[in-house]
């Protein structure tokens, strides 16, 4: 196996292969996969969004316990919708109603209403830079110029992400190291930040070479890609590395659930959607009841985070009964081509295929 041709992209991260792995939010990222992917010569991420702040050190920590190579920890800059800081008491009541048949299904007690629906992103991110990961990436927007500042005085790299040129020019504007052009094949949350997500759909062939003739920052592109052949695609159309999400959520070190694991290997990974219905910003994965009895109320939802903080509630007495027809089940649209289940597998059928004549 020959060794994958060196660029600036992967100069600055210091690794051996054009490979990251996406982070996920919710519970979905390890740090033993972060460390799995980072010790095999990628870039392994891990979702820190859902952390409380002082939390974030110590999975910093215990990633570094588990490797000594450069990973990634992940942000949303922006933190919440509109509306979606704080409720009245009688908005609670009336959100609550559209749930309330669920929670009964399940057997889950009222909630009551946090004190926080959401953590800082300003807190967060101060935790971040006292933790000094090799990266920061983020999405959702651009963090403030002080936030950047202060990462490269730390020697922290940052990593945008963009769903259209114009977002991939702004990131690029305010220095950002690198710039993933995430086209919207991929699993997850659409990360658009300057329009709506719903008008910021362009495909992941389309928007990497859009992006990498018009930005100075190396470009990692993200979507659709979960083999070797996409990922020499993007290279060809001008990215430095690629980013695969649910190739690496598919694998056992991830922190899915079996159940949806194993629905990932099947027949229904055929059928995505991209809705609001989960967490109240716009994503990608199987369609099951609750994106179909959800697509008709989409207006009644509350906003971002709230609707996740309700569903939330929801998920673990779900995930308890296998009831995969209540939780979200990410999922890129070439998740039918998926073939591996550990990180060693996946890493070693990449870089075979990339280093093919």
């Amino acid at each position: 196996m020959r060794q994958t041709s060196s660029n600036e992209a992967i100069q600055k991260l210091g690794i051996r292969h054009p490979i990251i792995q996406g982070p996920f939010g919710g519970g979905l990222s390890t740090e033993r996969l972060t460390a799995a992917v980072s010790n095999l010569g990628g870039l392994g991420s891990y979702g820190a969004y859902q952390l409380p702040p002082d939390e974030i050190g110590r999975v910093a920590d215990r990633i570094r316990a588990q490797t000594d190579k450069p990973f990634a920890l992940n942000l949303w800059v922006s933190d919440h919708d509109a509306g979606g800081d704080a409720l009245s008491p009688e908005d609670f009541e009336r959100f609550y109603r559209l749930f309330e048949p669920y929670y009964q299904e399940l057997g889950v007690e009222k909630p009551q209403p946090p004190e926080r629906y959401h953590h800082r992103f300003e807190d967060q991110v101060e935790a971040l830079l006292e933790a000094r990961p090799p990266v920061f990436s983020f999405v959702f927007g651009v963090p403030p110029a002080a936030v950047l500042a202060e990462c490269r005085r730390r020697g922290i790299l940052t990593s945008g992400a963009a769903t259209t040129l114009a977002e991939a020019e702004a990131l690029d504007a305010a220095g950002v190291d690198l710039i993933v052009a995430t086209g919207f094949e991929a699993g997850g949350h659409r990360p658009s930040f300057l329009a709506r997500a719903e008008d910021s759909l362009m495909g992941t062939l389309a928007l990497t070479p859009l992006v990498a003739d018009r930005v100075k920052a190396p470009v990692i592109a993200a979507g659709g890609l979960a083999e070797g052949r996409g990922i020499r695609a993007v290279l060809t159309l001008g990215a430095q590395a690629a980013q695969l999400g649910t190739a690496f959520l598919a694998c056992e070190e991830s922190g899915t659930t079996d159940a949806h694991r194993e629905l990932l290997f099947s027949d229904r990974a055929r059928n995505t959607t991209l809705t609001r219905a989960f967490t109240g910003r716009l994503a990608r994965g199987m369609r099951n009841r609750w994106t179909e009895e959800m697509a008709s109320r989409l207006g009644e939802l509350p906003p971002f985070p709230i609707q996740s903080w309700f569903l939330g509630k929801l998920k673990p007495a779900a995930i308890r009964a296998g009831r995969t027809d209540l939780v979200s089940l990410w999922a890129g649209q070439a998740t039918p081509n998926l073939r591996h289940r550990t990180v060693p597998a996946l890493m070693a059928s990449l870089l075979e295929e990339l280093s093919a004549p």
